[in-house]
Parts: structure tokens; C-alpha cells; sequence
């Protein structure tokens, strides 16, 4: 697999509800993380005292973050409607060479920040909140 360019991990909000995905302007830097909890089922008899885990168990779930640049676009003051009226739209991430999740997210955090002699900079957390769904490319 050939190396991929960061700057192609997008974050996508829908603008409408209607499926109108626009990627979340100013982004520099994004992440994304996948997690799944595990349900111990261990007991006496497991074979050799060693922890047994149930398969298809426990809670998935996924975070997203970014930070970047204000730019006053359609996409952060969607991020900003989205937050202060406790909405989930749906997101896609789309990573590159792997394939697009889409799903409802909710914007957990907001900051801004920025220096008297540089440009203003924000930060964004955002959690799963339903089922998600891929799309290899």
C-alpha cells in the first residue's frame, strides 16, 4: 500500500439533513478512532485460567477530532448549530485508500482559540451516536 496523503482524511457534515455532505472547512489536522468493548466470560472452567472473551459483545463505538483554521464557512456554522442545539446529523469520514463511515455523530466539544499576531484556530470532538456504516472504496 502506497503511503497516503493526510490532507485526504476528510470530516463531512450533512448541511441539511437531506444527504448535502460538505467537508468541515479549515480542518489541518483530523483523527479517528474506532473502539469495541470487550464482555468477559471467563470462569473456573475456562481452559487453562485463561480470560475468554464473547464474540460480537459489548459497546462499539467511534471518535472523531480536527483542528484547524476559522474560516466562517456554511460548514462551521453548521458545526456550531449542531453543538448548541444538541443535534446528531450525520457525518462521513472518508479515509483514503480504505473507504467512507457515515453516520450520526454528536459534536462533543468546540474550542477556539488563537494569538494577538496569528489567525484564529478552532478545535472539534465529535462521538458516535448510532449505528455507523462503511463503504470501501
Amino acid at each position: 500500500m502506497a503511503v497516503q496523503n493526510g490532507k485526504d482524511l476528510l470530516i463531512k457534515v450533512d448541511l441539511t439533513g437531506g444527504g448535502n455532505f460538505q467537508t468541515v472547512a479549515g480542518l489541518r489536522a483530523t483523527r479517528v478512532s474506532f473502539n469495541a468493548e470487550s464482555v468477559d466470560v471467563t470462569s473456573l472452567d475456562s481452559a487453562g485460567g485463561w480470560r475468554e472473551l464473547l464474540a460480537g459483545a459489548g459497546v462499539k463505538s467511534a471518535n472523531l477530532s480536527g483542528s484547524g483554521i476559522f474560516r466562517d464557512a456554511a460548514s462551521d456554522a453548521r458545526m456550531r448549530q449542531i453543538f448548541f442545539d444538541g443535534e446528531m446529523p450525520d457525518f462521513q469520514v472518508v479515509i483514503p485508500d480504505f473507504g467512507t463511515i457515515e453516520g450520526p455523530f454528536q459534536v462533543t466539544s468546540i474550542d477556539y482559540g488563537g494569538t494577538h499576531d496569528g489567525e484564529a484556530t478552532y478545535e472539534v470532538a465529535l462521538a458516535s451516536a448510532g449505528r455507523l456504516t462503511f463503504t470501501a472504496f
